[in-house]
Order: structure tokens, then sequence, then C-alpha cells
């Protein structure tokens, strides 16, 4: 593991360690904004893609190919984990994911499945030893998931939400329910990123998107011991980005339940956010993904704004603050990249 960390600057940066640039990687970076994957998606649906070993392959691969990025990420789905369990969705065209029998009561959670993961998605596993192979050492391939929250908010509303009503609902309301929902869960997701680090992934990204809808003191009641007991379970001879959207209030509780690195999305200073979870930790973040739609200047601006923040001090990688947009220019995306290897090499080398 050492060498490993010594020779790839995104992990030296996961753990803290000096580096000679700014690393960068993108969430959504293997996806609609690539005329490339739109040609496969023409093809396939979204979840043949992700089943489909040598597809995902391909998927996951093609950023790679294009940009200097400094970390792949395994192109899947934070649902997958999901149908094994016994929870059937489908993607509506323009609406996303959509579940027709949303989970809501005990019974529902009792009908749930703990899996597997290598028997029951083994197309992932076998994604992984693909890419691992393509990428020849080239740079570390990273695997995810859903953390407990978002992906039982998903099951309880049936689809997205704006209020996560009937999720909080549950959540208040049927404590049993709950419990057992985020212990299952929680299970399910030890299993399943520990077998993709088997599988050979190098670095782990817990994704909470949805949990922003909470304040703290319900994060740290009905939240925080599930998420811990996933995060304080996997794997550590790989890092672990623990990431999250409209979670500026509850940050110092996401440090608290663990990971190596704090995802912050762009509605927090940089600077601010990392001040206030301690420099223990790595911090990863944060454009606005919009800003990539705007003039070359004002990406250059955004980028050294986000950098100077960070100080170059150890620890920092460079992200989007979520998924990049379907429609983002693809030479805003190599500009991106080239300027944030480019002016953080500066910064650590003391000419600015």
């Amino acid at each position: 593991m050492g060498k490993t960390i010594e020779k790839f600057p995104f992990l030296r940066a996961c753990r803290r360690k000096p580096t000679p640039y700014t690393p960068i990687w993108l969430m959504r970076q293997a996806g609609r904004y690539m005329k490339e994957y739109r040609a496969l998606r023409k093809r396939f649906s979204f979840l043949e893609m992700c089943k489909n070993p040598e597809v995902a392959a391909q998927v996951t691969l093609q950023p790679i190919d294009k940009f200097k990025l400094d970390a792949a990420i395994i192109f899947s789905d934070i649902l997958i984990p999901l149908e094994p369990m016994g929870v059937k969705f489908e993607f509506a065209k323009g609406e996303g994911p959509v579940f027709h029998r949303p989970v809501r009561e005990l019974k529902d959670v009792e009908r749930l499945k703990i899996i597997e993961p290598e028997e029951e998605i083994p197309f992932l596993m076998e994604s992984i030893r693909i890419v691992r192979r393509e990428l020849e050492g080239k740079i570390p391939l990273i695997g995810f998931s859903g953390a407990p929250f978002t992906l039982a908010s998903y099951m309880i509303e049936g689809g997205h939400s704006r209020n996560y009503i009937l999720t909080k609902g549950l959540m208040y309301q049927n404590r049993p329910a709950w419990n057992l929902l985020m212990e299952k869960v929680s299970e399910v997701l030890i299993r399943y990123l520990n077998a993709q680090v088997r599988a050979g992934v190098q670095a782990l990204q817990i994704f909470d998107s949805w949990v922003g809808c909470l304040n703290p003191t319900d994060y740290e009641e009905y939240v925080f011991p599930y998420t811990q007991k996933v995060l304080g379970n996997l794997d550590r001879s790989v890092p672990v980005i623990h990431f999250g959207t409209s979670t500026s209030a509850l940050l110092p509780l996401m440090k608290k339940a663990g990971g190596d690195v704090i995802g912050v999305d762009w509605r927090v200073d940089l600077g601010e956010a990392w001040a206030r979870i301690g420099y223990d930790v790595g911090i990863q973040g944060n454009l606005d993904p919009v800003v990539l739609f705007g003039p070359v200047d004002l990406i250059k601006k955004e980028v050294k704004r986000i950098l100077d923040q960070a100080g170059g001090r150890p620890g920092h990688i460079f992200n989007l603050g979520h998924g990049i947009l379907p429609n983002t220019p693809v030479e805003h995306v190599s500009a991106l990249v080239d300027m944030v290897h480019e002016y953080s090499s500066q910064v650590k080398q003391g000419k600015r």
C-alpha cells in the first residue's frame, strides 16, 4: 500500500501527504457531456451500461483518455445494490429513478434482503477488474456507494424529492422501521464497499447527496450512528472520501462520523470549511459545476480562488461541488484540469 500511495498524487492527498500539485478528478466525469458516452447511450439503456462490465469499463475510461485527470471512478450508480435487496426500480425518461413499491412500513423493511455483493452484483466487480487492467497503474481507481440516509430516502420517497416528507415521516413516526431499514442498508453497504476493494479499487467515496435536508440534531440522532458504522467498518487499506451536498451545517458531525477526506459542495467557502472540520482530515471540492459554462477567464478566477483558500496545504483534492452537468463544454473541462495542475504547482513551489 505504501508504494501505491507514494506513486499517485491523488492517494497522497487523501492521506494528507505532500504532492507536487493539487490532484483533480470530477464527480460524474464519465457522462452525458461527452460525445463518446452519448454514442454508447444510444445503444444501451443506463442500467444496461451499468450491468455490462465491458461497457461500464469503457465509459469509466473515456474521460481518462481525454483529460489529464488524477483518478478514475468506476461507472455505476448508487442505486445498484438496492435491486438485489428486493427494491425494484427503473429509470424513467425525464424523471430519473422510479420505485414502484416504495419502502414505507415495517413489513416492507422486513422483506429487504442482506446481500452478498460478489454473488449478486458480479458485473460491478468485473468492471473494476477490467478497468484496473486497462489503467496499468497510470492513475488510481475510485469505487463508491450512496450513504445510508440517501439510499433509504430513495426507497421511501420512491424517487427524487424536494422536501423529504415521507422520509422524515418514517424517521419521526416509526422508529422501529427506520432503525431496521438503516441497519440493513448499512450492513449491505459495508459488504458492498469492501467487495469493491477486494475487486481492486484504490479509494472509496460515500455519497450522502440528500442528507443536507436534515438539521444537525436530527442528523446526530437518526443518521450519524449508521454512517459512522459504515465508515468504521471499511477496509482501511484504502482512503475514504465522505461527501454530501448542502451540508455546511453538518460538516463537524460528518467529520466525526468518519472519512479520510470530507467532500464539500460549492455553497460553502472551502477554506472556512476546512478550518471548521480541522486540518487532521483532507478536503475535496468545490467548484460550482455551472461555472464550467462560463468564460475561461471566469473558470481561471474561480480555480485560483479555491486553490488560494486551500493555501497549498497537503490534503486538498480539487473537484466540483457536485457532479458535472450535461452539455458542459468539453474544452472547458480540459482547461479546468490544466489550470488546476499549473496554478497549484506554482503555489506549492512558492512561485505564487
